[in-house]
């Protein structure tokens, strides 16, 4: 196969990456929460109720800002009922998941599961704009963030937490745009609502970062325009536009699953586009940024599916949901989402893998038995660990494969990211299912001379996969014989790989 090649310099680069694009999500759906982080009666479990085999894991992982309470979930959400002596919170039906929410976790324990991750881990709370508005969002600004002195501040401290929980990243709802949300709005009525709640919120505290609700997906019917009509109102009052996306094997097309970080980019791109029109229309020179805090390979049809299962008088509690199990085909188009994000860390500055536990997620938990990392957990604890510094700007020179969605492909996506210490981490994705990719690498103006390590994720078996059975069936491993000689690095891709070469 013909050689791929790009060429890395240090005076082109994209931007630097924020922690945030390592975010993650833990909404109250299927086990996600409830055998998921939290399960009082696990062996593991520490003294507030949290898997303490879970947060190692967690950690591993290296998750930033986690996105909190949905999601879906939000907008029937009502904080009041989870806060407090969790024997007096009151059990509610969840409309979106068709669910029993008994409230035993919230918000008190989710700052406590942040808390115990580490620094690093951020809230980002969403408020409900479905079924309620602008009155319940500054309560619950004020019961989280307010110090002392007010009915809810000192409410708060009588629920047991003197101190604020200091949320400094809000969500201005969920999804508003999809005629499946509870509280489903026009984009008139939900850019009104949100500028309303924005405008009160920054009168609290005008420090407060806010995320504008963008489409739901790149094909909504509405895309692009909702995004104008929303930004129309909230410009000057809002951070953050969002994204969300999820990808799968349409019609078991995997050639074009495997490309599917070009949608991705394309989405991403259509964004910015709009938002910098409607800045140049306000002839504002304020920039919003996009936070894409819905991301990942999710196998929607067979979701769909189930859904349609339901008997309408069941509502279980914390019911099996979207445990999907990743192949290694899966965490290869995972990774290369991941490179996605990077190549755009410009602009896109928050985002959010959906999700943490369970639920389309890296980590997985059996009730009173082991956790355990599923094959996407690697690529995000490779890329949140080396993937920080300044992203350089790659442009590859690649052999191409057809696809029927997106025509012809570069068989090589990649980017490359240069930390404050001078040394270089390459991420990389070799999409041909079949044949090995040389690749070549011009370092200039870099001060390199070796090769750390390259690791790659691959398998004879593109279906392997880590079970309950199995936790371990699938791994990275090192890559023997690439080298970095005369400014030219020097590897090969295996077939349907993720790779990650660090060079210092």
């Amino acid at each position: 196969m013909r050689t791929a090649r790009f060429t890395l310099n240090p005076a082109f680069t994209i931007g630097e990456v924020n922690p945030r694009l390592f975010g993650s999500f833990v909404e109250h759906l299927g086990r996600c929460v409830y055998t998921g982080i939290f399960e009082p009666d696990h062996p593991t479990a520490d003294d507030k109720g949290l898997r303490q085999d879970v947060l190692d894991l967690v950690r591993e992982l290296g998750v930033t800002a986690v996105r909190y309470p949905g999601g879906n979930f939000v907008s029937g959400y009502k904080w009041e009922d989870s806060v407090g002596p969790a024997e007096d919170r009151p059990r509610r039906l969840d409309l979106a998941w068709h669910s029993t929410e008994t409230n035993r976790f919230g918000l008190s324990e989710y700052i406590d599961f942040l808390r115990k991750i580490g620094p690093q881990a951020e809230p980002m709370m969403a408020v409900n704009l479905g079924t309620r508005g602008v009155a319940e969002a500054l309560e619950l600004q004020e019961y989280a963030n307010h110090t002392e002195g007010t009915a809810l501040s000192d409410l708060r401290a009588a629920h047991g937490d003197k101190d604020p929980f200091g949320i400094k990243l809000w969500c201005l709802g969920n999804e508003m745009d999809g005629p499946w949300q509870t509280g489903h709005k026009t984009a008139e009525e939900y850019g009104r609502v949100a500028a309303e709640t924005a405008r009160a919120m920054r009168q609290m505290d005008p420090g407060v970062e806010l995320v504008a609700c963008g489409s739901s997906s790149q094909s909504m019917p509405t895309f692009a325009e909702w995004e104008a009509t929303v930004l129309k109102e909230t410009y000057d009052l809002v951070d953050y536009i969002s994204l969300h996306a999820y990808y799968w094997p349409e019609n078991g097309d995997i050639d074009s699953f495997l490309a599917s970080a070009v949608d991705m980019e394309s989405f991403i791109d259509n964004v910015v586009a709009t938002a910098d029109h409607v800045g140049a229309k306000l002839k504002s020179k304020k920039r919003i940024n996009l936070s894409f805090d819905e991301w990942n390979v999710w196998y929607l049809p067979e979701w769909e599916a189930h859904a349609k299962t339901f008997e309408q008088d069941d509502w279980p509690e914390a019911p099996r949901l979207l445990e999907d199990n990743y192949s290694v085909t899966d965490a290869v188009v995972f990774g290369s989402l991941l490179i996605a994000l990077l190549r755009h860390a410009d602009r896109v500055t928050v985002a959010c893998l959906a999700q943490l536990v369970n639920v389309i997620a890296p980590i997985m938990t059996e009730p009173g038995g082991p956790a355990w990392r599923q094959t996407t957990f690697f690529p995000f604890a490779q890329a949140a660990r080396y993937g920080r510094g300044q992203v350089l700007d790659v442009r590859v020179d690649s052999p191409t494969y057809e696809t029927k969605k997106f025509g012809e492909t570069d068989l090589l996506h990649a980017t490359a990211v240069r930390a404050g210490d001078g040394t270089v981490t390459v991420f990389a994705v070799n999409r041909s299912r079949t044949e090995s990719l040389p690749l070549e690498v011009a370092l200039n103006g870099l001060d390199l001379s070796s090769v750390v390590e390259h690791s790659a994720l691959a398998d004879a078996d593109p279906h392997a996969r880590n079970t309950l059975e199995d936790p371990e069936r699938v791994a990275p491993h090192a890559v023997d014989g690439t080298a970095l000689q005369d400014g030219t690095l020097s590897a090969v891709l295996e077939p349907l790989s993720w790779n990650v070469i660090r060079l210092a």
